[in-house]
């Protein structure tokens, strides 16, 4: 038990992290892209790699903030009916769709690591006038979604503790 409490903060921490880094990248494209209008608009001279190191950032923020919002329940869900059900039915509900979660991400790992096995092999780079290594950005993408899987397999054994486990009801 005390190894996977210890491996629950461990995860916890990592994803704490990743949303820590999201802000930064929050930051950087909003200081990156207001930038990139004043040389474009005011000074009619268009940077070269602001759009490009922008679309690279926006990926990586998907990938920081997707884990970090999963850990903490922020994902938008349709509650017409969700919102109404008891926790056990929640549970339950969490666990059927979880299989499309776990398919989704089986996939995002094999072909986001094929992916950047490829590109870190061809060394690959953005086609533009100034050369950002696309490799980095490749790899992580599989890697985030190793950790969302992570928090995937801890909310799944969770919801089963709910469903299988006899709760007192108090109230």
């Amino acid at each position: 038990m005390k190894i996977s409490a210890l491996s629950s903060r461990l995860l916890d921490w990592i994803t704490n992290l990743m949303g820590f880094i999201g802000v930064l990248i929050i930051l950087y494209c909003m200081i990156f892209a207001l930038t990139d209008v004043y040389f474009r608009y005011v000074l009619n001279s268009p940077s070269l790699w602001i759009g490009t190191s922008l679309q690279a950032a926006l990926v990586l923020l998907a990938c920081m903030a997707g884990a970090f919002a999963y850990k903490n329940d922020e994902f938008i869900r349709l509650d017409l009916f969700y919102a109404n059900f008891s926790t056990r039915t929640k549970a339950i509900a969490d666990v059927i769709t979880a299989v499309f979660t776990f398919m989704f991400l089986g996939v995002l790992i094999w072909k986001g690591y094929q992916s950047a096995l490829i590109s870190i092999k061809l060394n690959q780079m953005t086609p533009t006038a100034v050369r950002i290594p696309i490799y980095p950005i490749k790899t992580i993408i599989p890697l985030s979604a190793c950790v969302v899987l992570l928090l995937a397999i801890r909310k799944f054994l969770c919801d089963l503790k709910t469903i299988f486990c006899k709760q007192s009801t108090t109230g």
